[in-house]
């Protein structure tokens, strides 16, 4: 597994538990166990604490940016894994540097996450919301 996929997968995991919890949980201290654990091998661990925190710093927006692109699932009716990978996915399309992540890059790791960790019909859930917002961008541009 890629250094950048493995630390997705701890950022996954990590905002799982902290979603799972009611967000009441210090997702620092969560995220610091999980790449102790999970990730002691991963040499970039600036690009896991932009991603955690670029997501919690946008954290409202994006589950807005999840209601539109989703109107037929309520935030709520989402499951956790889903609604975290599309966060995930979300801010590196939206916010994170193009540069270090194209736009085709933050999609498809999201996807692999989806089908990784998700359920049987995750992936293509993420593909259309991800897709959705994708082409909103592209026609703004």
């Amino acid at each position: 597994m890629a250094t950048r996929h493995l630390a997705r997968s701890i950022v996954l995991q990590s905002l799982y538990e902290w979603d799972f919890y009611g967000r009441k949980t210090d997702l620092a201290k969560v995220m610091e166990r999980n790449l102790a654990e999970f990730g002691p091998g991963i040499d970039e661990t600036e690009f896991v604490w932009k991603i955690v925190d670029g997501i919690v710093k946008n954290f409202n927006n994006l589950n807005k940016i999840i209601e539109k692109a989703a109107p037929e699932w309520p935030l709520s009716q989402i499951s956790i894994i889903d609604r975290n990978v599309l966060r995930i996915g979300l801010y590196e399309l939206m916010f994170a540097d193009r540069d270090e992540v194209p736009a085709k890059v933050a999609i498809n790791e999201a996807i692999e996450l989806a089908k990784n960790y998700g359920g049987p019909n995750s992936g293509k859930f993420i593909n259309g919301v991800l897709g959705t917002v994708y082409s909103e961008m592209e026609k703004k541009t």
